[in-house]
């Protein structure tokens, strides 16, 4: 048994969800983003591989983009776009993120920042964090994400590794 059917079966023995790891990046395009190195292992990918620093996090890419259109866009959660496919494979999966997540974070300064945590605090009904201050520090990260986004002129992508 591998390493890897090792950690699988644990964590379905348990009746749980295997860890999930998502890393955001930047990417032209979806070729460029589907053409992602997948015998790299989360620890090793550091982001430049894909063009940019990325962002690794256990946030899930719906539940980032629900964050931002609800809290700073004012979307309901049902109204929240879903994600493009950009690769399925039985190893991992590419996401492409709409621009409209990373978009409205360049624009607004700490208020808005504070007040986009506080009602994603709110919402009911919602994955991810609840406390308003481990919503703020995502945010500020997302915010940093956005900035490295435009200035390289990328699209957001999220690659899921289970």
């Amino acid at each position: 048994m591998d390493g890897r059917t090792g950690r699988l079966g644990a964590g379905s023995r348990n009746g749980g969800r295997v860890g999930v790891t998502y890393k955001y990046f930047g990417a032209p395009d979806g070729a460029t983003a589907a053409r992602v190195p997948i015998s790299m292992r989360p620890e090793e990918l550091g982001g430049d591989e894909l063009g940019m620093n990325g962002m690794f996090t256990k946030i899930k890419p719906e539940t980032m983009a629900a964050m931002v259109l609800t809290g700073i866009e004012g979307v309901p959660l049902h109204k929240v776009p879903p994600l493009e496919l950009v690769v399925l494979h039985p190893d991992y999966a590419v996401v492409k993120l709409p621009m409209t997540v990373v978009d409205p974070l360049r624009g607004i300064g700490e208020e808005a920042v504070g007040a986009a945590a506080f009602i994603w605090s709110t919402v009911p009904d919602r994955g991810g964090p609840r406390d308003a201050f481990n919503v703020y520090q995502l945010l500020h990260e997302w915010q940093d994400f956005s900035h490295r986004l435009h200035e390289a002129g990328h699209q957001p992508y999220c690659l899921v590794w289970p």
